[in-house]
């Protein structure tokens, strides 16, 4: 198992992910006034806003999940595909959970393998490029957050 710690650059914010898989982890995200706990197995997520309420989804006809300031759940695709290494682009609809709120939505998002394990992400009017380490997880998400740990 491997663990990653990720802090916020725009706000005020963190994540741990304890990562057995792309199909099996578990995590907790806390923002300035959230906590919300995590957990991947397979093609369910339960989540649970501490406090407050919890949900399992299941992916259905989606590619992956993606939960909103989680750069965990950026990292399934790559580490799934390997998109590490220069290539085509790949196009996913992913299950896009908003945090804290916990309700889902379908998302079309766009990941260009680029160079040096960075690809560029792109959903609607928003982009960026990730940065990943050899495994396929998130070290910098450019203007957004970053890996400490």
């Amino acid at each position: 198992m491997k663990t990653a710690v990720w802090r916020g650059l725009d706000e005020p914010r963190m994540e741990i992910a304890h990562v057995e898989s792309w199909e099996r982890a578990h995590g907790t995200q806390i923002g300035v006034a959230y906590e919300v706990r995590w957990q991947l197995e397979g093609r369910s997520l339960r989540l649970e806003h501490v406090g407050d309420r919890n949900i399992v989804l299941e992916l259905g006809d989606a590619d992956f999940f993606d939960v909103l300031a989680s750069p965990f759940f950026n990292s399934l695709p790559t580490m799934r595909d390997r998109l590490l290494e220069p290539g085509p682009a790949h196009e996913y609809t992913m299950s896009f959970v908003r945090v804290p709120e916990l309700t889902a939505e379908p998302s079309l998002q766009r990941y260009e393998p680029l160079d040096d394990r960075t690809v560029h992400f792109s959903s609607g009017n928003f982009e960026a490029d990730i940065e990943f380490d050899a495994d396929g997880l998130v070290t910098l998400y450019h203007g957004y957050l970053e890996r400490i740990a």
